[in-house]
Order: C-alpha cells, then structure tokens, then sequence
C-alpha cells in the first residue's frame, strides 16, 4: 500500500482510535457483567467449568490481543503529534496497515507443524477479527450462564420461601408424612440450588432454559403447602367443631325426647301412629373419642370423623322432627274430621234432614269412632266421608 499522506494518517489513527475505544468499552462490561462475575467467583463443575475455563482462557487472550492492538495505535497516535516526515509517514502506514502485532498462539501439539513457531503477524483489522471471534466465545458462554441465573434463581427463592412458610407451619401441626414431604423437597431445594450454583448451563439445552427441575418442586411444594394450610385450618377449628358436634348431639337427644313424647301422647288418642324413634343420638363414646385424636393431633382422621358424625346427627334431627310432626298430623287430621263431621250435621239440620234415621246413624256411627280412644283415623275418614255424601245426597234432591 502507498504510504499515507498526512490527512490519510490522521484520519487512519483517528477512527482506529474510535474502534479501539468501543473495543474497550464492550470488554469493560464482559468484565463488569453480571454473568461473568459469577462465574469467575464460583466453584464450577461439569459443562460450565469445561467452557468456562475455555471462555476464560479466550478472555486473556483477548485482552492481551487488545493491549497490543491498543499499544499500536497509542504509537501512530503519538508520532502523529511530532513533525511528519517520509520516514514517519512510512513507519504510521505500516503499523496502521502492516503486521504489526505478534500474537503468540501455541498449537496443540498433536496439530503442530514442525516448523510452526507458535506466532502470528496481525494488522490492526485481522486483530480486530480475531478480538471479534474471541468476544464472541466469551460472551457466548457468559450470557448462557446468566439467562439460566435470570430464570431459575427466582424461582428458586420463591420456592424457598415458600417452602420456609409450609416447612414452620407444618412443625406445628406434628404430622409425619407432611413434614417428610417438606424435608424432601428442602433436599431438592438445595440439590437445585447447588446445580445452579456450580453448573448452570446443565440447565439450558439450545437457546432455552431448562426450568422443569424449579417447575416440577413448584407443585410439589404448593401441593404440601396447601395440605400444611388445610390441617392448620383444621387444627385451629378442631376444638369448635367438637363442641359443636356435642351441641348438635344434645340438639338430636332432645328432638328425639320430642317426638317419641309426642308418638306416646298420639298413641293414647289414635291407632297406628308410628312408633317412638329408637335413640340414635347416643354418641358419648364415639365424641369422647374426638378428645383423643385432638390431644394426638391426628387433624385428618378428626376431620373424617367429624364430618361423619355431623352428617349421622343432622339426618338423625331432621328424621326426629319428622316424626314429631307426622304425628302432630295425625291429630290435626282427627280434629279436622271432627269438625267436618259437625259442619255437615249442620248442613242437615238446615235441610230438615235431622231427623232422618239413616242419617242419624251414619252420624252416629262417624261420631263414635272420632270419639273413641284410640282413634281409627281410616275408618272413621271413610264414616265421615259417607255421611258427608249422605247429606249432599238430599241436598241434591231439594233443589
């Protein structure tokens, strides 16, 4: 190449010189990142610390390369402050374009050429390629191993604290099969972790991120903390729903009291009432129990039981209550019988029918049964109804 005029020197040092100070900038903040600070401050294992150690060699490689580039250009800069002759023009041309820096560059020894030195003449652009090249490795490795930190740390603490909520509450609870559960996701918590830690590009296939591990803890934990939130719940009511299931049982025993009165008191006055409801409500033993299993603190087997009892007491009132008023029915039929039978001997008097010896006699006959105790509800609703037909009978035979 024709050696450089003056202005074509200028202009040569200067926009080398604007390379060379983004060079520097981007190799700042590789140094300055994120994912490079960790990985250089960790304990690496597996994939991350083969590529790593490989990435960091690159790395002062690079920076190397970069001192001498730097160291080249920081030369032409400074002969361009000095009065230019032919000689300096030349000397600024070569090493603005010529083989200027030596990068030493040792081959495997199983790919080495025998007559190869292990040096390399660069300019100042193949350098740059090779600052390119190098960078690109570098930041390959280093942005892999941040995405995965990005990605997965958070969800790691969450699980963590999470898992710290569940693990404190479910010590109160004494449950083992929970607490076991909890101990055994803390256990992956902290395998996970340490992956993380040590080995995070084991976490990312592709260009993605491998979360299944954090994803599959995740529901594991949520599931234990649900059940820790569930028996808490259970624990913290037990003590109201076993007063309340004795409160309903004593509610059962004096529905049934009720109704078995109320069966006696219709059984003097009616045929066929239904007999006293046997006593279901018995239930010391089986509520004595519930005490047991709440000093154990078995919260589930409490809760089935509770459950179990409230459901027997609740159809146990409601067939108490029944009966008591099918039998309240009862009587209000008879009484109901009773005075249909007066309204309708009303009715013959009216008509002038009172006298009538047939009709007298159905009346009477109704009358005696409605009257008698115990009652026949059937037969004596079948004696009113005929005279109630009796009576309309001659009603239908005035008009």
């Amino acid at each position: 190449m024709a050696t450089f005029s003056r202005e074509q020197a200028a202009n040569a040092v200067d926009k080398a010189s604007g390379e060379r100070d983004v060079i520097q900038e981007n190799l700042l903040d590789v140094d300055a990142s994120f994912g490079k600070r960790l990985l250089a401050g960790a304990e690496l294992s597996g994939q991350t610390k083969q590529r790593w150690d490989e990435a960091a060699a690159v790395l002062a490689g690079l920076w190397e390369l970069y001192s001498d580039y730097s160291a080249v250009i920081d030369r032409a800069s400074e002969m361009m402050t000095r009065r230019l002759g032919a000689s300096e023009l030349a000397e600024i041309t070569a090493l603005m374009t010529g083989p200027s820096i030596q990068l030493a560059r040792p081959t495997p020894l199983a790919r080495r050429d025998v007559a190869d030195s292990g040096h390399q003449q660069l300019t100042l652009a193949s350098a740059v390629t090779h600052m390119r090249r190098a960078f690109a490795i570098v930041t390959a490795v280093v942005s892999a191993a941040e995405q995965v930190w990005n990605e997965v740390a958070g969800k790691l603490d969450e699980l963590g604290t999470e898992l710290g909520h569940a693990t404190s509450l479910a010590a109160s609870l004494g449950d083992k099969a929970l607490t076991g559960e909890l101990a055994a996701a803390q256990a992956e918590l902290v395998r996970l972790r340490e992956v993380l830690n040590s080995d995070p590009l084991a976490m990312r296939f592709g260009d993605a991120v491998d979360s299944s591990g954090a994803d599959r803890l995740r529901n594991k934990v949520a599931a234990a903390a649900v059940r820790a939130a569930d028996l808490a719940r259970l624990r913290d009511g037990a003590r109201q729903r076993v007063a309340a299931v004795a409160a309903a049982a004593a509610a059962a025993h004096a529905a049934r009291e009720d109704a078995a009165a109320a069966c006696q008191r219709a059984a003097a006055k009616i045929t066929a009432v239904p007999a006293a409801p046997a006593d279901r409500t018995d239930l010391s033993a089986r509520i004595a129990a519930l005490d047991t299993l709440l000093a154990a603190g078995r919260w589930t087997r409490l809760s089935s039981e509770l459950d179990l009892l409230e459901r027997e007491l609740t159809s146990a009132t409601s067939f108490f209550r029944d009966t008591e008023r099918t039998v309240a029915g009862l009587l209000s039929r008879r009484d109901e019988l009773r005075g249909l039978l007066d309204a309708y001997r009303a009715k013959a008097a009216r008509l002038g029918a009172i006298e009538d010896a047939g009709l007298a006699a159905r009346y009477d006959y109704a009358r005696e049964l409605l009257w008698t105790a115990p009652c026949d509800l059937t037969a004596a609703a079948d004696a009113v109804n005929r005279f109630q037909q009796a009576v309309l009978a001659i009603g239908a035979q005035q008009s």
